[in-house]
């Protein structure tokens, strides 16, 4: 049995579902496929708060729309979570507890027999406490269980026409930010307004905007080093970035990497 076959069949056997949807490549395979093996026997929610930008969660509109899904907008403040806010290394564990004792409660609600999310097999290579929190609740991890590492995702993505296969990898905004600053909206704004700006200057490319304070640390694939570092284009970055507020914009020389800010934790457990 191969991958899909086997991913198939763990949402056959879920009879009905909701899914915990972002738009990113990920979710919308697992949204896709639970689309052809459970038709309307699902529920597509994502979860709208500061943590998102407007363009995130108008591509996953657009995309769970194109796929015929029923798609809830469920508003929430993540920022009233102290635990949250706080920024510790736990941040992310409370983050999804939160999240999905809601929508185990929506579950219920629309009578679906699992809440299911997007985890793969490569994201257990990370530090990711919220996995913890979705263990605790009983959440499934349809990907994972199918043993599907981000390369399937993005080969069955693309073997399906969704628009986002290729898609950069999808952090929330939160991430950007050192644990022991509290996060807060006027932080997580600036670091949406600052990406964006990036974005438009080099569309299709992995972006980061780490806040330190007055220093926005900028971490983007090398291969792109030679496009930033020209003095044109990094007067424009600079001239933007500091119009939000940085004194200072700097490059990481080691290049973009998934979950940078989680090197230190990932060193002391090794």
């Amino acid at each position: 049995m191969n991958k899909l076959d086997t991913l198939q069949k763990i949402l056959r056997d879920s009879g009905s579902a909701l899914i915990a949807y972002s738009g990113g490549t990920d979710s919308s395979l697992l949204l896709a496929v639970a689309s052809q093996v459970l038709g309307k026997n699902i529920l597509a929610v994502t979860a709208v708060s500061d943590l998102m930008t407007k363009e995130e969660i108008d591509e996953a509109q657009s995309i769970a729309n194109n796929l015929g899904v029923r798609h809830l907008l469920l508003p929430v403040d993540d920022l009233k979570n102290p635990d949250f806010a706080a920024n510790t290394p736990e941040r992310c564990y409370h983050c999804k507890k939160q999240r999905f004792v809601v929508l185990k409660e929506i579950a219920l609600k629309y009578n679906l027999n699992a809440v299911l999310d997007g985890s793969n097999l490569d994201d257990l290579k990370d530090y990711r406490p919220g996995h913890r929190a979705i263990h605790e609740l009983g959440i499934k991890s349809p990907l994972l269980e199918a043993g599907m590492t981000k390369a399937d995702i993005r080969l069955l993505a693309k073997q399906l026409g969704l628009p986002n296969w290729n898609k950069s990898a999808q952090a929330c905004l939160a991430s950007r930010i050192p644990y022991g600053t509290t996060i807060t909206k006027d932080l997580l704004e600036r670091i949406g307004k600052a990406e964006s700006c990036l974005r438009e200057l080099f569309p299709g490319q992995q972006i980061r905007v780490r806040d330190y304070g007055q220093i926005a640390l900028l971490e983007v694939p090398p291969e792109s080093f030679p496009t930033i570092i020209t003095y044109e284009t990094a007067q424009t970055i600079c001239k933007e970035l500091k119009m939000l507020g940085y004194s200072q914009i700097a490059l990481d020389l080691q290049g973009y990497r998934q979950g940078s800010t989680n090197e230190n934790i990932l060193k002391k457990q090794e």
